[in-house]
């Protein structure tokens, strides 16, 4: 067994037996391997966003939480592809550290035959964009699912710096550009800010009012406006 196949395994068996824990011995007999290894997995797939913890006493072990996880999708190799050139994608946005997570994790699941094909494919593939970019700070990205209010610092195209409370409403990206899209507090008004000038994004424990956001508010002059998400409907 490859260790990505031992990974998705173990996160397999976990699942099976949940809430009850496994302990590091039990599973090294399960998969054939040291207590040592199991635990350098169980590492690996915790630092990969994994809910597993660990229960202390004799009776302990390993659980995960499937309250907090999904069951793994079978990818295609096109889809996978498909996944890793979007998370790429992200490289200069404010999700960028949550997209190398999630690859991570498409990664742990695919195996190998399939995740050789894709990373092949892949390499074939780049994304152009300035020589230096720079990202908008990773901060920013549970604005919207927390609803705080942020208090940025703010470097405008002439130089000029301020400091202001600015509601987060959404977000827009163009090429390697991403703008936070928030009622400006200082100015009384709907604004867009450019991730790379933001040079600090504090949020304060105030919750802003949930305002409504059309794609006419914000005033596109050039290019169209299109969302990211699918259209859910939950019934």
């Amino acid at each position: 067994m490859t260790r990505t196949d031992r990974l998705y395994a173990l996160v397999e068996e976990l699942r099976a037996v949940a809430p009850r824990p496994r302990s590091a011995r039990w599973l090294a007999d399960r998969f054939g391997v040291s207590s040592r290894t199991i635990e350098r997995d169980l590492s690996a797939l915790q630092q990969g966003g994994v809910p597993i913890w660990a229960e202390p006493g004799r009776t302990g072990g390993y659980c995960l939480d499937t309250a907090h996880t999904l069951s793994p999708l079978g990818f295609t190799v096109d889809e996978a592809l498909a996944v890793m050139v979007a998370l790429g994608a992200l490289a200069t946005s404010p999700f960028r550290e949550l997209a190398a997570s999630a690859l991570r994790k498409v990664v742990a699941v695919t195996d190998d035959r399939r995740l050789t094909e894709t990373a092949e494919l892949a390499a074939r593939i780049h994304l152009l964009g300035d020589e230096n970019p720079s990202g908008a700070p990773p901060d920013l990205a549970a604005a919207l699912r927390t609803g705080q209010v942020l208090r940025i610092s703010y470097t405008d195209r002439d130089g000029g710096a301020t400091e202001r409370d600015v509601e987060p409403m959404g977000f827009v990206g163009k090429g390697d550009s991403w703008y936070l899209i928030g009622w400006c507090r200082l100015r009384d008004g709907l604004r867009a800010f450019r991730g790379d000038r933001i040079v600090r994004a504090e949020p304060l424990i105030e919750r802003a009012p949930r305002r409504p956001l059309r794609a006419e508010d914000l005033g596109i002059v050039e290019g169209r406006l299109r969302a990211v998400g699918p259209d859910v409907t939950i019934s």
